[in-house]
């Protein structure tokens, strides 16, 4: 969140601030940092979208430690802003090889950039040991005259 916009929160709500859903300081820089709730237990899901479009800023090894889901979508496209973030897909390594259990996780990137080919290519034998699966999109959704590629999933 830029620095005017915590102001703004902060004036509106003064001392409360919300990053990501979880209170923080807003005296911090960091939306990271100085978490004023107690981390509570790991959050199991079936879909989870990575935040700020796998940047980053918001995002940590801490949420996939938190937020276990069966699958994570990835859907940053925008190189300049370091999106998606090799950092991101990184801690999702990090944090999964510490749920103590092996439970399959799909990752499903909405875009094809060079930074996740890169990091399934570098990584793939430890996605592999921790049973990982990076999904490649083949189909293509046609609406209203455009087209995109897109995954199916089922539950």
């Amino acid at each position: 969140m830029p620095e005017d916009e915590l102001s703004r929160s902060s004036h509106s709500n003064p001392g409360k601030s919300l990053v990501n859903g979880i209170k923080t300081n807003p005296a911090s820089n960091s939306p990271k940092s100085s978490l004023s709730m107690p981390l509570g237990p790991p959050v199991y899901v079936d879909l989870a979208y990575i935040p700020n479009h796998c940047s980053g800023k918001n995002t940590d090894p801490e949420f996939f430690k938190r937020v276990r889901a069966s699958y994570y979508v990835v859907s940053g496209n925008d190189a300049a802003n370091g999106e998606p973030s090799r950092a991101v897909l990184d801690a999702l390594l990090e944090g999964k090889s510490q749920w103590g259990e092996n439970l399959q996780v799909t990752l499903i990137p909405t875009h094809d950039t060079e930074v996740t080919r890169e990091w399934y290519q570098q990584t793939h034998e430890k996605q592999q040991e921790l049973n990982i699966m990076v999904l490649a999109s083949s189909s293509t959704v046609v609406m209203q005259d455009e087209s995109f590629p897109a995954c199916k999933i089922e539950f």
